[in-house]
């Protein structure tokens, strides 16, 4: 069965820090791209960052770029978001999805879905 469980999320100060987790079971990361979303209340959902499960390559929407880095270790089965500078636009529940598209940029190419977790950017 696959499952996706995010963890990390929780109340930080604007320019801190958070690096959210995605633990993956059910499937090895090598055969789907993991993606970041993200949905604020009253906002439609906004794809984030995605690394692709066969080459390790990235996607950074231009809101995140320079802020926000993906990374995987595949003996965890594990992809993180490393999230610096947050500023409170940044507050939203974010997702991890999996796909078996390349670099899926889309939420409509993702297969799979965690829970989410809440992240909110607030002094």
């Amino acid at each position: 069965q696959v499952q996706l469980v995010e963890s990390g999320g929780g109340l930080v100060q604007p320019g801190g820090s958070l690096r959210l987790s995605c633990a993956a079971s059910g499937f090895t990361l090598n055969d789907y791209s993991i993606g970041w979303f993200r949905q604020a209340p009253g906002k439609e959902r906004e794809g984030l960052s995605c690394i692709s499960g066969s080459d390790g390559s990235t996607y950074y929407a231009g809101s995140v770029k320079g802020r926000f880095t993906i990374s995987r270790d595949n003996a965890k089965n594990t992809v993180y978001l490393q999230m610096n500078s947050l500023v409170p636009e940044d507050t939203a529940v974010y997702y991890c999805a999996a796909s078996t598209y390349y670099l899926a940029a889309r939420g409509v190419e993702y297969d799979y879905w965690g829970q989410g977790t809440q992240v909110t950017v607030s002094s």
